[in-house]
């Protein structure tokens, strides 16, 4: 018996936050071991951890951003670290900075080969993109859960845009009840 939402994984959580403060990234980065800041690059100082893995994109104006970490705790932790070394360069953070997810993505399999061309038909084209030339994938915008997902015939799903692990499981549970709709499956 195939059950796509078992097969639902987090590949990376991006959120952000905030220090109210401006940063003079040239001194943070030449004071903060293991900080890369290349401004002719990248316009903010990117700070790695290993564990949890993930990388903080710290800009001038004291936002920053988590990417590549694996679940919300991870992103936390993740800044949790962060913060501590900014604090331990003199640097005054606030003791627990309001931390948004902006975006998880995560991927599932519905375990079974997909038609694209019937999808793209059946679901209607207000909320597909199709285009095979440009994108081996399908393109569909849920509305709830507010995500977008890509299709691949093979039937491996990527899920974008969602605020928590929850919009995954929806997303998977709208597609997989559609395709049965449809005689899709």
């Amino acid at each position: 018996m195939r059950d796509p939402k078992a097969t639902i994984s987090i590949e990376n959580v991006v959120a952000s936050t905030a220090i109210d403060q401006e940063l003079d990234l040239q001194s943070v980065a030449m004071d903060l071991d293991g900080a890369d800041y290349d401004p002719e690059q990248f316009p903010g100082l990117v700070y790695r951890t290993q564990s949890p893995k993930s990388a903080a994109l710290i800009f001038r104006s004291g936002k920053i951003v988590c990417t590549g970490a694996s679940s919300t705790d991870a992103v936390e932790a993740s800044l949790e670290i962060v913060f501590e070394k900014l604090r331990a360069l003199q640097i005054q953070i606030s003791d627990s900075p309001e931390i948004t997810v902006q975006n998880i993505v995560t991927s599932a399999d519905l375990g079974v080969e997909l038609n694209l061309n019937a999808i793209a038909i059946g679901f209607g084209l207000e909320n597909i993109e199709y285009e095979p030339e440009q994108f081996p994938g399908l393109v569909y915008r849920l509305e709830d859960p507010e995500v977008v997902a890509l299709l691949f015939g093979s039937g491996k799903v990527v899920i974008t845009g969602g605020k928590q692990p929850t919009d995954a499981e929806a997303a998977v549970d709208v597609i997989d009840g559609r395709l049965e709709e449809l005689g899709l499956l």
